[in-house]
């Protein structure tokens, strides 16, 4: 895609799933890719297969310090371009059954994680007069997902404050756009799935309810991901894009 290739972008949730395949896609793009997890290991196997093109930042989203570091320890080789929100975390369970202290994880990841790495990226991209912003959102986030009240409340949020700071933003020449999947097969869902009793029946039951019939996987996202990184989306900012074989058209 045009205006990829030399780009130097900076994702998070590189370890596994959507943003594994993201980053090998956006190196493959000739990004040079930074990868934020806290999972270490899944982060090194995911640089390995992104032809030297990545470096890992070993680091909790949750803590705004190690956050700052991470960006100051990519930045030394070169200014950050485009960043994408890719980490999430979720256990499916009826509001009614959880606690504030699962509420706290899932807001700390899924929320304040992204604002925390908005808040240290977006002030070097101002001073810079251009920057793009991918945040991977959920479509529970836009209309609700039973068993993920909180998570979808955080994500969205994501989506209120993705179109607040294209908004923001625009003047500065930073573009900022969300995307939305569906329900996907990763080892998040596959966590989701295996701690509820019925997780089985909840997975057959979501792919019947898809128009195209099947779960997504992670190499179902990361085109659409690069194009509204890419030059090719150069007007485009503020947008939601549901990926998710038809369950959401709205």
């Amino acid at each position: 895609m045009r205006g990829l290739s030399g780009q130097r972008v900076l994702l998070t949730g590189g370890g596994s799933g959507i943003g594994r395949a993201t980053a090998v896609r956006l190196a493959e793009e000739g990004c040079q890719v930074g990868i934020v997890d806290i999972d270490e290991a899944g982060a090194h196997d995911t640089a390995s297969r992104c032809n030297g093109r990545a470096l890992v930042l070993r680091t909790d989203i949750t803590d705004r310090v190690q956050v700052a570091a991470a960006v100051a320890r990519f930045e030394a080789d070169g200014p950050i371009d485009l960043l994408a929100n890719i980490a999430g975390w979720d256990v499916m369970r009826n509001f009614l059954d959880t606690d504030p202290t699962l509420w706290d994880r899932i807001i700390a990841i899924n929320l304040y994680g992204p604002l925390h790495m908005h808040h240290v990226v977006l002030p070097r991209m101002v001073a810079r007069g251009s920057g793009r912003v991918v945040n991977v959102s959920s479509d529970a986030g836009r209309v609700g997902s039973s068993g993920e009240a909180v998570y979808a409340a955080c994500k969205g949020g994501i989506i209120a404050f993705t179109k607040t700071m294209a908004r923001e933003l625009a003047r500065n020449g930073i573009t900022l756009n969300v995307v939305c999947p569906g329900p996907t097969d990763t080892p998040l869902f596959d966590a989701v799935r295996a701690a509820s009793p019925d997780g089985a029946k909840i997975g057959a039951a979501m792919a019947r309810a898809i128009p195209l019939k099947r779960i997504g996987v992670p190499d179902d996202y990361p085109g659409t991901i690069a194009f509204l990184l890419s030059d090719d989306a150069a007007y485009i900012t503020g947008q939601v894009i549901s990926v998710s074989g038809g369950l959401t058209m709205v």
